[in-house]
């Protein structure tokens, strides 16, 4: 089964070790700061495309991203 609270953790994670605010990932992913707020405490999941904008911007794997989710 998918633990997205795993997902949440990594996504706060590697926005942190990239010294980026939730605001900023929210620029450049074009969303609203409510929706990293949201994906980061599990309520909501981004879609695919944020997810593969994400590991690039991270220059992490998705299978990073998704580390402890199975």
């Amino acid at each position: 089964m998918f633990n997205s609270q795993s997902l949440a953790e990594n996504i706060k994670k590697y926005r942190l070790i990239n010294k980026m605010s939730q605001k900023n990932l929210a620029q450049t992913l074009n969303v609203s700061p409510q929706s990293v707020s949201k994906w980061e405490s599990g309520i909501c999941v981004p879609d695919v495309e944020k997810l593969c904008l994400m590991s690039k911007l991270f220059s992490i794997s998705l299978d990073s991203l998704f580390a402890g989710c199975a």
